[in-house]
């Protein structure tokens, strides 16, 4: 649990929780558990995901992937301790009931891990071309946006703010941006680079952007939502000038 925790990583969900505490008016010290928890599921999701049964990746954030630093057994029984220790973190919050009511619904059946499943099943080749666009948007949007709303959300709530539906569809949005970008760099990254095996979507026949529209389409769905990120970031009462609008240009830059 803890090499999969603490070995390197953006921090992006609990640090986008953190930023709308605070955003809200909240005291940081109340976005501390929920950005705990949110880390714990997106990390078990990883350790999961990197098994042979799906990805079967050697590598993440630069280092063995747990099924491979121990065995397939440890990194389940591992990645099934943090989904459990996330929510008996978040149940000692003074909000528990609804942020555990905002993580359970991003994470379960209807958010990432039903993504997840989307994206295991998918055969884009078997599609029409007028359906590979939206069967690759509904994996993200479950798979990876889902959770990225809700960290936005959770960081809203516990700070005891108003506009939790303006900070969902930010973190939404900047979901479906991180992903758009993240489809372009498993293209065009490097193992250095992004700490993870690049051309893995392509060698598994992942459902991704890049397969749906294209290099150059991917880039412009990509924009896309960086505009829809920055305009519900106005509707929360952000400027232009704040860091959530200044994380939609460095994610819509990123190379890894």
């Amino acid at each position: 649990m803890h090499h999969a925790c603490l070995a390197g990583g953006k921090r992006l969900r609990p640090a986008l929780t953190r930023l709308f505490c605070e955003s809200a008016g909240g005291d940081v010290s109340a976005a501390v558990l929920p950005s705990v928890a949110i880390e714990m599921v997106h990390t078990y999701s990883l350790v999961h995901d990197d098994l042979p049964c799906m990805d079967d990746d050697d590598m993440r954030r630069g280092e063995p992937t747990v099924h491979k630093k121990w065995d397939e057994a440890t990194a389940v029984l591992a990645g099934d301790a943090l989904l459990t220790e996330a929510f008996s973190v978040l149940a000692a919050h003074p909000q528990a009931g609804p942020l555990v009511g905002i993580l359970a619904a991003a994470s379960g059946a209807l958010g990432m891990v039903g993504g997840q499943v989307s994206d295991l099943g998918v055969d884009l080749a078997a599609l029409r071309e007028s359906e590979r666009l939206p069967a690759v948007l509904t994996v993200h949007a479950t798979k990876t946006a889902a959770l990225f709303g809700a960290a936005c959300e959770m960081g809203c709530v516990a700070g005891g703010g108003t506009g939790s539906e303006h900070a969902r569809e930010y973190g939404y949005q900047l979901g479906m941006l991180f992903q758009a970008t993240d489809d372009v760099i498993d293209v065009t990254g490097t193992a250095a680079g992004i700490g993870k095996t690049p051309g893995k979507d392509a060698d598994l026949d992942r459902p991704t952007l890049v397969a749906a529209l294209g290099l150059d389409g991917a880039r412009e769905r990509a924009e896309l939502h960086a505009k829809a990120a920055l305009t519900a970031a106005a509707g929360f009462g952000l400027s232009k000038e704040h860091l959530a609008c200044s994380l939609v240009g460095f994610l819509t830059s990123r190379t890894h």
